[in-house]
């Protein structure tokens, strides 16, 4: 269970707009590289990448880039060099893997470190921000200079409003998911537009 999710619920029915992403695209291969020019005219000054895993660039539950999406990843990887690139998954790397192995073995495949967070997302924003503002070569200063690209309206788009960084919602997922939640979820965005709600514009916190 996941309980950050759970308890942030509450954070979500007071501003709807926290599951708003301020770029969606179709697929991962469909990321644009560099990710500010996904934003229009916004181009914010992007810094670092956190991805998502599952249904974002891997199979659920496998460890290595989906194959079609490899020359993407490459194009991200060669773009923002590691400590600029962090996974941060809700399975790999949490109390949910033993022993860190699985996130052991997806940041050898990916040649990208792999968050080891003790709170799930949407919640663990803190630590990612600590990661960026403190791990040697980081040219980040700020959380705005953050995107963080997921599948996941609840989990990876909250974490990023939370956070004040940019969102990236990748809209369809690497395999098809018949979930009735998942569909209601992917419908979300365009029902909140009709009430006037919109996905937040970062800037940096003085």
């Amino acid at each position: 269970m996941n309980v950050s999710a759970t308890l942030n619920i509450f954070r979500l029915l007071r501003n709807p707009s926290l599951c708003l992403p301020q770029a969606t695209v179709s697929t991962f291969n469909d990321l644009p590289v560099p990710l500010s020019t996904a934003f229009g005219a916004l181009k914010p000054d992007i810094r670092a990448v956190v991805l998502d895993k599952d249904d974002c660039f891997a199979v659920p539950r496998e460890n290595v880039v989906y194959k079609p999406y490899s020359s993407k990843f490459q194009s991200l990887l060669t773009t923002y060099t590691p400590p600029h690139l962090l996974i941060v998954s809700n399975s790999a790397g949490t109390s949910s893997d033993p022993s860190y192995k699985e996130a052991s073995l997806l940041s050898a495949a990916t040649n990208i470190p792999v968050l080891h967070h003790s709170t799930k997302k949407p919640g663990c924003g803190p630590q990612i921000i600590d990661y960026f503002l403190n791990e040697p070569g980081s040219r980040v200063t700020s959380a705005s200079q953050i995107a963080v690209v997921g599948d996941r309206l609840f989990t990876d788009v909250m974490l990023a409003n939370l956070m004040g960084s940019w969102a990236i919602w990748v809209k369809d997922g690497v395999v098809e998911n018949k979930n009735p939640f998942i569909s209601w979820e992917r419908k979300l965005p365009e029902r909140l537009a009709r009430y006037g709600f919109k996905a937040a514009v970062p800037g940096p916190k003085e």
